[in-house]
């Protein structure tokens, strides 16, 4: 009887082993790639695409932030993207899906990535609160693409004291609540 419940046990085992791979294959399987045209961009960091099977998908782009549209280089943000993708065909590399439903992505036209050229061009921050999430290597890039964007005082960064656009937000969620 000993012998049989170490069988059952190691049987156990070895399906629950499988279940496991099997669902970590299914999280790998969740980011990959989609191509669309891009239909209509909302603001500096995100975009909606329409697929091939003339489905509409929300993309957020991942790894960046972008000044609101009520906060100073908001408006340009959201032409700099729009001048950059609007109309085009574009690859996007899914990573996640935030709280609102969106896909959070890098959205690339040809192998241009089009998130580190919102940094470089000084209308988007890198958002480091989630550069952990990022491959180490892209992180390095888009901290280098903010850094080089300051120097230069490309874009917001010819401001004194530029407004992080989560710092924007918290501010105006306390004033909301006065």
């Amino acid at each position: 009887m000993n012998i049989l419940k170490k069988i059952i046990f190691l049987s156990f085992l070895g399906l629950f082993s499988f279940v496991q791979l099997s669902t970590a294959e299914n999280l790998v399987k969740s980011t990959g790639t989609i191509t669309g045209k891009v239909i209509g961009i909302s603001d500096g960091d995100t975009i909606t695409i329409l697929n091939d099977k003339q489905e509409q998908i929300k993309i957020r782009l991942a790894g960046i932030d972008c000044p609101e549209k009520s906060q100073a280089f908001g408006n340009r943000a959201k032409t700099t993207l729009s001048s950059k993708v609007f109309s085009q065909n574009v690859k996007v590399e899914t990573r996640d899906k935030d709280k609102y439903g969106r896909t959070l992505g890098v959205v690339k036209v040809g192998d241009e990535d089009i998130n580190e050229f919102m940094i470089a061009q000084g209308v988007a921050w890198h958002f480091k609160k989630y550069a952990n999430t990022q491959p180490q290597e892209e992180a390095n890039r888009y901290a280098k693409a903010q850094e080089t964007a300051s120097q230069n005082k490309r874009g917001l960064w010819i401001q004194d004291n530029p407004m992080p656009p989560w710092e924007f937000r918290e501010q105006q969620k306390k004033s909301q609540k006065k």
